[in-house]
This record gives C-alpha cells, structure tokens and sequence, in this order.
C-alpha cells in the first residue's frame, strides 16, 4: 500500500475539479478521480501520475445514478488513506420549473444533495476515527441569490453551503476540516455547457479555476471559515446580496436572468 495520502475529487477532468487534481497531486497526494467521461479521465489520470510521481486512478461514474453514487460511497469507506474528499461534481441547466427539463432536474437534485450528503457521510467515518481530514463541497456565490430561471441550482447550491455550515458544528474537535467553496464567476466550461458561454458578463467579472482553488485550499489548511468565498469583489456581492437589496452595476439584475449562473 502506498505510504501517500488519499485525495479524491469529483468532477475532475476540467475546471476546477481538474485544479484541485493538479494541487493536491503536487502537494503529494495520491489521487482517485471521479468523471463520467472515461477517455479524459484516463488521460488526466496518466498526465498527473507522469507529472507529479503519484497514483492516479481513474474512477468512472455519473453521480447523479443512485448506483454509481453508491459505488463511490462504498469506495471512500473503504479507504484507509483517504485524506481529502472534493465533492465538485455539479451542472446548471436553463429555464423556468415551468418549461425546464424535468429529468434534468431531478438528476441536479440528486448530484448536488443526495450525492453530497452521500459522499460526505461516507467519508467521515474513517476521518473522524484516524482525527484527520478535509471536505470541501464546492457550492457558488448562487446560493445566496434566489433567481428566476434558477430555481433549484440556486436552492442545491444554498443546500449545499447549509450542509457544511452545519456539518462544522458536529466535526468541532474531531480533527476533520469541512469547506463550503463558493466561487463566483470562473473560468471553466461550466457557462460554455449551458450555451451562454461568457456573453454580457464583464472581464472583470471573471477569477481563473487557480486563483479560486488557491484560496480555497489556504483558507482549508489554516482550517480557517467554514465557508469560503474567493476574491474580494465576490466576498463583497456576497456582503451585499446578506445585507442590501441593490449591487452595484446592476450585479443583482443580471443574477435574475436565467442564462447566468455563477460557478
């Protein structure tokens, strides 16, 4: 058995699932990633374990199928080493609950709670028994705005964040770390899935998939805030979206429209 800790991440062959990969693997850990598409995954896999001398295993899956999730769960009870759990995986869709695909629905329902609280409730027990070990549950800037067109990302995303703010309370003293990261706008394929890509949102709307993850992983190792909310200008609409009704440049209307979702 490898002496290496046990990293694993979900969502992992781009963005900022794929970030998290790079840092953890060049912070030495091993690797178990998590995707549904097997022929980049493999190759993420392989370019990872060539670049930082670790293991790279490729863990194929939809973690919105009840199986799947359930293969992972089994999987991260079963780890010994299992150091760091990012629970990334997640997707946006377009519309209103009106015209929205129903099934498309329920499959974010599925990956964003049920998964969540699946993996999370998996991993915990072998980290509270060796008192070592972080979570990071990557949420969004979206959950503090509920918006038309978004309705339930927005309320996942919102679940998702309670879950960590309350889960903090129970791990208190037991050595395990838990992180709800909410980025706002990033650089990753998410926006480009939905169709709108990066059409009307401002350059300087925009933080990178490193810069996000960096921070993310500072504030974890410093078991710093459970919640954490990278860039300044994001902790400040997040401030404003808590505290006041407007944001500036009309931040607040553009969070209304159902064509833009945060990461």
């Amino acid at each position: 058995m490898s002496p290496r800790p046990l990293a694993v991440v979900t969502g992992a062959t781009a963005g900022i699932g794929h970030v998290f990969a790079q840092r953890l693997a060049a912070a030495g850990h091993d690797l178990l990633l998590v995707a549904r598409d097997h022929v980049r995954l493999d190759a993420v896999c392989a370019a990872l374990a060539a670049s930082h001398g670790v293991a790279a295993e490729p863990f194929v899956a939809d973690l919105s199928v009840d199986t799947d999730m359930a293969r992972l769960a089994d999987r991260l009870r079963a780890e010994p080493r299992l150091a760091f759990l990012v629970s990334n995986a997640g997707f946006g869709t377009r519309g209103t609950l009106l015209t929205a695909d129903p099934e498309k629905q329920r499959q974010m329902l599925r990956l964003h709670v049920t998964c969540t609280h699946e993996l999370v409730s998996a991993a915990l027990p072998g980290m509270t028994e060796r008192a070592a070990g972080t979570i990071i549950v990557v949420a969004s800037v979206a959950s503090w705005s509920p918006t038309a067109g978004n309705v339930n990302y927005n309320a996942t995303k919102a679940y998702q964040r309670v879950y960590c703010e309350a889960a903090a309370t129970e791990l208190e003293g037991s050595g395990v770390h838990i992180q709800a990261l909410c980025p706002g706008f990033t650089y990753t394929e998410f926006h480009d899935r939905l169709g709108s890509g990066r059409k009307g949102i401002p350059g300087w709307a925009w933080l990178s998939a490193e810069r996000v993850v960096d921070e993310s992983l500072a504030q974890a190792r410093s078991r710093g805030a459970v919640v954490c909310v990278p860039g300044k200008r994001f902790k400040l609409i997040v401030f404003l979206l808590k505290h006041a009704m407007w944001v500036p440049g009309g931040l607040r209307q553009r969070y209304r429209r159902d064509r833009l979702r945060v990461e």
